[in-house]
C-alpha cells in the first residue's frame, strides 16, 4: 500500500506543469506556441522574461525536493522511488 502512495503523490507532483501555469498566468501565453514548444524553464526563457524562467525552474525543483521531504518523512525506504517517480512525471506529465 505504501508503494501506491508514493507512486500516486509522486506523479501527482511531478506533473504539475509549472512553466505553462506561471506563462499563462503572467504573460497571458500559451508556451507550448513560443519557441520550441517546450513547457520548461529554457523556453520560458525565450519569452525574454528571466524572472519568469527562474520561477519556473525554482517550482520545478521544489515539487521534487517536497516529493523527496515526504518520502523521506513518512516512507524512509521509498524515497528513491519517490525521486525516480517525480523525475517520470516532469518529463511525461499527465495534464499534457
Amino acid at each position: 500500500m505504501d508503494i501506491l502512495i508514493v507512486l500516486i503523490y509522486s506523479y501527482i507532483l511531478g506533473s504539475i506543469p509549472f512553466g505553462l501555469i506561471i506563462t499563462k498566468i503572467f504573460l497571458n501565453k500559451d508556451i507550448r506556441k513560443v519557441g520550441s514548444g517546450n513547457i520548461g524553464t529554457t523556453n520560458v526563457l525565450r519569452t525574454g522574461k528571466k524572472s519568469l524562467a527562474a520561477t519556473t525552474l525554482l517550482f520545478d525543483v521544489f515539487k521534487g525536493y517536497v516529493s523527496i521531504i515526504i518520502a523521506y518523512k513518512y516512507f524512509n525506504e521509498l524515497v528513491y522511488l519517490s525521486a525516480l517517480i517525480c523525475f517520470i512525471a516532469h518529463i511525461f506529465p499527465i495534464w499534457l
